[in-house]
């Protein structure tokens, strides 16, 4: 196949990956606690033609290489509620939660009690305490979630005494891109990648951090994506036709 024709093909697939990474973030506009993607492309250079014979040296073909994809963890919008179970983190941290496949972290901290008593993210998995699960019982009201994130209750109807019910586990990572995504707003973290207690971070009660995704950065890069996808399909086009053409002009046998 045509070098062009192979240049242009390592284009289009990019771009399809860099469309699929675009709609994702969009996609997640309004989900609380959602980091966005970006794409990393890079320069492949090769050559087909290896002989040293020839008296100048070889052109470098120029492809278009899907390397990987980065996360954005810039800290997203905070969002007030109301809801005295919602949590947003102002720092560099992660809210760890017990998920079914293990520890896991999360910036949404959309928060509710279950039928058994316990906080739970959204998705029903248990927020995380420094000593365990965090429990409340079936009278606890007036519920209050301090800056350093402790969880305290009135017990009760007749008293007015504070109960300590935990305090939630905030962990931070040296380096959080290794965190592996697992759904929109949960992270695992791999084997090496180990976690420390956060300090610079505050909790805030009643408040939920919104998406850090941009939208209108985002629906401009997906217009730029679809106007070169069709300008290199057309390329791509002209440049077969081309082909074409010249195969049939040699093919033509003089009368």
């Amino acid at each position: 196949m045509d070098n062009g024709l192979l240049v242009g093909l390592s284009r289009q697939t990019a771009l399809e990956r860099q469309f699929d990474v675009v709609a994702n973030n969009i996609a997640n506009l309004n989900t609380f606690g959602f980091k966005s993607t970006s794409s990393v492309f890079e320069e492949y250079l090769t050559s087909d033609a290896r002989e040293n014979e020839f008296g100048t040296a070889d052109a470098q073909v120029r492809f278009v290489d899907d390397r990987t994809s980065f996360r954005n963890f810039d800290q997203g919008p905070i969002q007030r509620t109301g809801n005295p179970l919602d949590i947003a983190l102002d720092g560099n941290a992660f809210l760890a939660v017990q998920a079914a496949g293990g520890e896991r972290y999360t910036r949404n901290g959309a928060l509710h009690i279950n039928a058994d008593g316990e906080l739970v993210t959204a998705d029903g998995d248990r927020v995380a305490g420094d000593s365990g699960p965090i429990v409340f019982q079936a009278t606890d009201r007036n519920i209050s979630i301090s800056a350093d994130g402790r969880l305290t209750a009135i017990e009760g109807a007749n008293t007015s005494v504070e109960s300590l019910r935990g305090k939630l586990k905030l962990v931070s990572f040296a380096r959080p891109q290794q965190l592996q995504a697992e759904g929109a707003t949960l992270f695992s973290a791999p084997a090496g990648l180990t976690q420390q207690a956060a300090t610079a971070v505050r909790v805030i009660q009643g408040a939920v951090e919104g998406s850090n995704v941009n939208g209108v950065l985002e629906m401009t890069r997906m217009i730029e994506i679809n106007r070169t996808y069709t300008l290199i399909n057309a390329m791509l086009k002209s440049r077969d036709d081309q082909q074409k053409n010249t195969i049939d002009k040699l093919a033509q046998v003089p009368s």
